[in-house]
């Protein structure tokens, strides 16, 4: 030997190997009989930056709990005492039967032009034309034939042929069924405004 303690040189390079060890590295067989759970040295140890928090929740989990407050159950619980107006259905209007007559109706050609109150017809509005009847009046409008009906709001003068009590919008017309034939009998009945 050259004159060093043998003590001495063994404890240079097995402590590198021991270090290696304890890291679970180095393949040295050294590995297999360190505990599983080694403690990491002070100075291996992960540092938190002090301007950092250790833990950072991610922006969803920061946006749930700062709204979790204002959670409203879906369905709130009503009192005895309220009325849940979903379920009320309005009156029907008092109407005041006119009698039968003849219904027609004007369409394409007419749109956009201005009616006798001065609006411009929409064929695709409730809307009709009636000879006496002042504008604004509300008018329900039943096919005697199939039994459907439409409300329609008097905003032009005419029939202007014989034997005609009311000229419908195209859509209004489309609701009792009376375009195909080009006027139906009708039973009319003016509602309360």
């Amino acid at each position: 030997m050259d004159g060093t303690n043998p003590h001495r040189a063994f404890g240079r390079w097995l402590a590198p190997i021991a270090a290696l060890a304890l890291l679970g590295g180095g393949g040295m067989g050294l590995a297999q009989d360190a505990p599983a759970t080694a403690p990491l040295s002070a100075d291996l140890a992960p540092v938190a930056k002090p301007d950092q928090p250790a833990f950072q929740p991610s922006e969803e989990a920061q946006f749930e709990t700062a709204f979790a407050r204002f959670d409203i159950p879906a369905q709130p619980a009503l009192p005895d005492h309220a009325v849940d107006i979903t379920t009320i259905e309005p009156p029907e209007p008092a109407a005041t039967p006119i009698g039968p007559g003849i219904a027609s109706y004007y369409g394409r050609r007419f749109h956009g032009r201005p009616t006798a109150s001065g609006e411009a017809f929409d064929m695709h509005d409730f809307t009709a034309a009636h000879k006496t009847l002042p504008f604004g009046s509300r008018v329900r409008v039943t096919n005697t034939r199939n039994g459907a009906s439409v409300i329609v709001r008097v905003n032009d003068r005419g029939p202007f042929v014989r034997g005609r009590d009311i000229d419908l919008s195209r859509a209004a017309a489309e609701e009792i069924g009376i375009v195909r034939s080009g006027h139906g009998r009708v039973e009319l009945e003016l509602l309360d405004n």
